[in-house]
């Protein structure tokens, strides 16, 4: 079995969508990334033995062929995509992880990439003739219609179950929006400059009155969410250089990489999905014989406020490592990147760490999954 290193990670900003990014598909976010890459890691693009790309809402098709063709990469390169909606991102660094330390390839890019300003508009096809086609928003992500939630109805149980409070959850948010306030400028140099975008423009100074004018949008007794406290629909991509030890060292790379240690993919009760995020990271430290206390760094994806709360009170992590230049409250969430994302902030976060600092990325999804990654500098 072979060690496994990030050599490489970086993203594009992340905009919210029908931004700046409103024009870009898939491709077209990607392929500005992977060129960087390629620079960053001095890895030839023959080099490259496989690209893996999570997405959630292209509508079919292999984006990631898309992205790989247009970015230069040989025809006899092969792209993968895959769909394990908001983990797919983050799921697509664990397959090239595993591939790589089965000793099937030695490079790979893997990572994210998600347009909701270019989606394809949804229709299901007649069942009868005289039917019209119906449009949809999202398909189904269990096979029971009962135990399928809306995404903000769930986070809004969860809110009224553990008495979170709405004024906790805008706390919380506020306090994601000024982390990723003071971390604007260290962070440039993770993003990839793509239509004259450097930041993320989301992020902004959040303050408790304009959170106190928002309308809610589900929930009830105090315990309300708002477009505060869940992260904007949003555009944006992700990719990390995947590769073996030897191979770093050969590119001469290996002083900058990051040792992948492991990582959990999980499920959980579909009806409250938001548990994904705790029970994969849970299952993961169990799996390496860890405690919540020997973590540096974390990176969790902020997809609700609620769920954040509910995920520090049950995992015991410190605040104070979590999501330190804010998360996808102050950015966004473009689904199949959001994991990729988190995992890019991971490893340059990582990299003013001492050697020896474990970091953790990890992320839940619509019908009950969790993923999580664990890091060594």
């Amino acid at each position: 079995m072979k060690d496994v290193v990030i050599a490489a990670a970086r993203r594009t900003a992340v905009c919210p969508k029908g931004g700046a990014f409103v024009q870009l598909d898939v491709g077209d976010l990607m392929t500005p990334v992977i060129k960087v890459l390629l620079s960053d890691a001095n890895i030839r693009e023959a080099e490259i033995d496989q690209v893996i790309v999570g997405n959630a809402l292209y509508g079919g098709g292999n984006p990631a062929r898309v992205a790989a063709l247009q970015a230069g990469l040989p025809a006899a390169t092969p792209a993968m995509t895959i769909d394990t909606q908001c983990c797919s991102g983050l799921d697509a660094v664990n397959m090239a992880f595993s591939r790589i330390k089965a000793g099937e390839a030695d490079i790979i890019l893997a990572g994210g990439a998600e347009s909701y300003s270019r989606a394809p508009i949804r229709m299901r096809r007649p069942k009868v003739a005289g039917e019209k086609p119906k449009a949809y928003s999202r398909p189904p992500f269990t096979p029971w219609a009962d135990r399928d939630p809306d995404l903000i109805s769930a986070a809004a149980d969860l809110a009224a179950t553990d008495a979170v409070l709405r004024d906790r959850q805008e706390q919380y948010a506020i306090e994601s929006h000024k982390k990723a306030v003071v971390a604007r400028d260290r962070q440039a140099g993770e993003i990839v400059l793509l239509n004259s975008v450097l930041h993320d423009p989301f992020t902004r100074k959040l303050t408790k009155r304009l959170c106190k004018k928002l309308p809610s949008l589900g929930g009830a007794n105090s315990c309300d969410l708002t477009a505060s406290t869940i992260a904007v629909k949003a555009d944006a991509a992700a990719m990390l250089v995947i590769c073996s030890v030897d191979k770093a060292r050969d590119l001469d790379i290996l002083s900058s990489a990051i040792r992948i240690v492991d990582y959990n993919e999980a499920g959980c009760d579909p009806d409250i999905p938001m548990k994904g995020l705790q029970i994969a990271t849970d299952t993961l430290l169990k799996k390496r014989s860890l405690s919540a206390s020997s973590l540096n760094v974390v990176e969790a994806m902020e997809a609700f406020a609620v769920q954040m709360i509910d995920f520090l009170n049950r995992t015991g992590i410190d605040p104070a490592i979590l999501n330190r230049g804010g998360g996808a409250l102050a950015r966004g969430h473009p689904i199949g990147a959001s994991g990729a994302i988190n995992l890019v902030r991971l490893w340059h976060e990582l990299q003013s760490e001492k050697e020896g600092s474990l970091g953790l990325a990890c992320i839940a999804a619509a019908g009950g999954l969790g993923s999580a990654i664990l890091l060594e500098r």
